[in-house]
């Protein structure tokens, strides 16, 4: 398989491994989409962890397969390559990306997808589709001008030029840098926190800032409000509160 889902501790990491640059042919594409779902349907899945190993995340699609194809094999193929991605950030859980070496085109792309970066020092991210004559296919003219801004997203499309970590975290692309050796341990530190956390609510606040994102302030205070009212029929709400009242806050313990 070029992508898996491992699950430990209730944190799931789907895994690319299509050496060497884990490069996202069709195939590879379909895979992610479907255990995405699955970690979406999982109850045993509570955090995700996006990893492509040691050496490279993902140096971006599979250049000869895309060759191939002309106009009408991509208006039927680009569907399905967005949503392959989207499924990935659509996962109501919390998401991290732990990105080590390379993470261009549709890998800088699958990081966007992600609710929070870490990545290696060595790591360069880039949509370099420009040098090809394209655009970013998967997501990245829009994830990523919302994540950095249409100025500095516009300066990484247009030009093509790679980023390197430092510069990634200047402008927000990524969250922390890390030593290399580091990457994996610390994603998982950070899934593995979350998910003893309130799974409702936690899917809540992700919907809440990501859906509020997409539409005006007024209708994103709705789905707030609309969330936040919901949660107090959940028994973690009931079992949070009771903590804070009865031990102090910073103390409940969810299940």
């Amino acid at each position: 398989m070029t992508v898996s889902l491992e699950v430990s501790d209730n944190v799931g990491t789907i895994r690319l491994d299509r050496p060497p640059m884990n490069a996202l042919d069709v195939a590879t594409q379909d895979r992610l989409r479907e255990l995405a779902e699955e970690a979406t349907r999982r109850d045993d899945v509570r955090a995700v962890i996006l990893y492509g190993g040691e050496k490279v995340f993902a140096a971006g699609a599979d250049i000869k397969e895309m060759q191939a194809m002309d106009h009408t094999a991509m208006v039927v193929r680009s569907k399905a390559l967005q949503d392959s991605f989207t499924a990935v950030a659509r996962i109501p859980k919390p998401v991290v990306a732990a990105v080590t070496g390379y993470a261009l085109g549709g890998g800088c792309e699958l990081a966007l997808c992600a609710d929070f970066r870490i990545a290696a020092d060595n790591a360069k991210f880039g949509q370099p589709e420009i040098l090809l004559g394209l655009i970013p296919g998967a997501g990245g003219t829009q994830r990523l001008a919302r994540l950095v801004g249409p100025s500095k997203a516009k300066d990484l499309i247009f030009t093509g030029r790679h980023v390197k970590a430092e510069e990634a975290l200047t402008i927000g692309l990524v969250d922390r840098v890390v030593p290399a050796a580091e990457v994996y341990e610390q994603a998982r530190a950070w899934a593995a926190r979350l998910a003893r956390g309130p799974a409702l609510a936690l899917r809540a606040a992700k919907e809440s800032v990501d859906a509020g994102l997409e539409t005006d302030i007024d209708t994103g205070l709705t789905i707030e409000r609309n969330w936040f009212a919901g949660l107090f029929a959940t028994e973690d709400r009931e079992r949070g509160m009771r903590s804070f009242v009865e031990e102090g806050p910073g103390k409940a313990e969810f299940l």
